[in-house]
């Protein structure tokens, strides 16, 4: 349970968006993280099933401080835009906001969601003292448009982020 109560559920199991306002950012609580999955799978295409993700998220990631906010419309009853994000404090970066994830389906683009999404991280940094915002965002062409709005909200290339398998 949240501060906005538990999510009610829908006869089919899935987490119901009546209790959310349709024109607004909303924080999700466990019990309608479902209410993401459409948004986070065209952004993350190999999270699985609906309840796969939804189980994943809810018993794994948030324990570990997860959090999730959608951007919803009238008319369609999952997010159409989505941030997945965690506060964190490291050596480097001090108290910081983290943004895992931000995406928007693709048929919902170009309205300037994932622009509200972020400015919404960018107030709830501000509200729990957080020094920087932080995300990491991978390179190639198809990632214009998000690098564009990543400049455009003030942010910089501020390092490199190195991975390999294990």
């Amino acid at each position: 349970m949240g501060p906005h109560g538990p999510a009610r559920r829908r006869p089919d199991g899935r987490g119901s968006a009546a209790n959310l306002d349709r024109r607004v950012i909303q924080e999700l609580q466990a019990g309608a993280t479902n209410l993401a999955y459409k948004a986070m799978l065209e952004l993350r295409p190999n999270i699985g099933p609906e309840s796969v993700f939804t189980e994943h998220v809810d018993t794994v990631m948030r324990p570990g401080g997860y959090r999730l906010a959608g951007f919803f419309i009238e008319k369609e009853p999952d997010a159409v835009a989505v941030a997945g994000f965690r506060i964190v404090d490291y050596l480097a970066w001090g108290h910081a906001l983290y943004c895992d994830d931000l995406g928007t389906r693709f048929e919902h683009r170009g309205h300037g969601y994932a622009g509200q999404l972020l400015d919404w991280m960018i107030d709830e940094a501000k509200r729990l003292k957080c020094e920087q915002l932080h995300l990491d965002s991978g390179v190639g062409p198809d990632r214009t448009d998000a690098h564009r709005l990543y400049f455009n909200k003030r942010m910089r290339i501020s390092a490199h982020h190195f991975s390999r398998p294990v």
